[in-house]
């Protein structure tokens, strides 16, 4: 087996890791006779995970050169809010009806709006726009 495969296998968590995450490796090759890694994280966090389980591997890493920067248009687009505009006559298990089938489940309306809504007692009006979890 050549240094490049030994080293490859060495770090295959390091690597496994990486395919979890995201980060893209744009070189993966043997250079002076190191493993050597270079990519980008989507966030400081990814980058920090991958380096903890370099670490893990072999603290001293002196197999192994890592350049991994933080770019952050690799992070997946935030998921669009779903919103409803309260109209007259609309009650919060109206609403969870319409929504979830069953309005029993008015409480998790309730949950994802802490700024508009208290409890179950809280008044609604129409225009009011209400965040509607999935």
């Amino acid at each position: 087996m050549d240094r490049f495969e030994q080293l490859k296998l060495k770090y295959q968590s390091v690597l496994n890791l990486i395919k979890g995450r995201p980060v893209l490796l744009d070189h993966l090759h043997l250079q002076d006779e190191k493993l050597f890694m270079q990519g980008r994280a989507a966030t400081e966090e990814a980058k920090n995970d991958v380096w903890n389980q370099i670490k893990l591997v072999d603290s001293s890493f002196s197999d192994l050169v890592c350049d991994l920067k933080v770019d952050a248009s690799l992070a997946p687009p935030a998921p669009a809010q779903r919103t409803y505009t309260v109209v007259a006559g609309d009650s919060l298990w109206k609403i969870a009806s319409h929504f979830y089938g069953n309005g029993v489940q008015y409480p998790k309306i309730i949950a994802a709006n802490p700024g508009k809504l208290k409890d179950e007692k809280s008044v609604i009006h129409p225009g009011d726009v209400l965040v509607i979890p999935e």
